[in-house]
C-alpha cells in the first residue's frame, strides 16, 4: 500500500509538471513535453501494477486469516490480530 500511495503521489506531481509545461507555451511536440507524458504514463502503469499486486496480497492474507481463525489456539495471536487490522485499513 505504501508503494501504491507513493506512485499516486508521483503521478500527481508529474501531471502538475506536465500541465505547467503546456501552460507555459511549450509545444506538445517538444521533447520535454513528450518525455513528461511518457513519465506520467509510466507512473500510471505503476499505479495499476501496484494496485493489482496489493489486491492479490490482500486476498491471500484474507484467505489465510479466515483459515487460521477457525483454530482456537490462534484466536488471540498478535500476528493474526495485526493481519486483521491491516486488512481493515487496506483500500484500493
Amino acid at each position: 500500500m505504501k508503494e501504491h500511495t507513493l506512485y499516486r503521489k508521483e503521478a500527481e506531481d508529474n501531471k502538475v509538471k506536465l500541465d505547467k509545461m503546456i501552460a507555459s507555451g511549450i509545444a506538445e511536440d517538444e521533447w520535454e513535453v513528450k518525455n513528461a507524458k511518457r513519465v506520467l504514463d509510466e507512473s500510471n502503469r505503476m499505479i495499476e501494477d501496484s494496485a493489482t499486486r496489493a489486491g492479490r496480497a490482500a486476498g491471500e492474507l484474507r484467505d489465510l486469516v479466515v483459515s487460521v481463525k477457525t483454530k482456537p489456539e490462534f484466536q488471540e495471536n498478535p500476528e493474526l490480530l495485526n493481519a486483521e487490522t491491516v486488512l481493515e485499513e487496506v483500500t484500493i
